[in-house]
């Protein structure tokens, strides 16, 4: 390969009539706009979501119920989960950072430790909120269930 046999690679280059350079270019004159019309003048867009005339689909689609701005969404992690944990890493204590670890809580997320499943090790654990069926059984193996501000 030298100098005298480059080009760019296919499909790189793209080759097409510049539009609006001139009557001699084949696209001259209305520049493939048309004639007359808000289309075919310069500074014209459509609104989002408009579908020449007919009804959009954000009007089409029914609306119903209501949308909680203050709605306070928890990760929910059960017990058997916590088990595992504690079996395969180890563990007795259980806070946001090891659950971070572990890939089952993301760093900003409010963590809600529910009751399914069966607890055998005794674990602290620490959490922003527990279900009533959780905090029993992890006090009933002898643990504790901190919750945290």
């Amino acid at each position: 390969m030298d100098l005298s046999n480059l080009k760019p690679a296919n499909g790189s280059v793209k080759k097409g009539k510049r539009i609006g350079r001139g009557e001699g270019s084949g696209k001259g004159g209305t520049s493939t706009r048309g004639h007359k019309g808000a289309k075919s003048r310069s500074g014209y867009s459509k609104k989002i979501g408009f579908e020449g005339g007919q009804m959009p689909l954000q009007r089409r689609v029914p609306k119903f119920g209501f949308t909680n701005p203050n709605r306070v969404e928890y990760k929910g992690i059960n017990l058997d989960t916590l088990q595992n944990l504690a079996e395969t890493k180890k563990v007795e204590n259980i806070d946001l950072d090891v659950l971070v670890e572990n890939g089952l809580a993301a760093r900003k997320s409010l963590v809600k430790i529910l009751g399914r499943g069966e607890l055998k090790a005794k674990l602290t654990v620490k959490a922003h909120a527990f279900s009533k069926s959780a905090k029993e059984a992890i006090e009933a193996k002898g643990g504790t269930a901190e919750t945290l501000s």
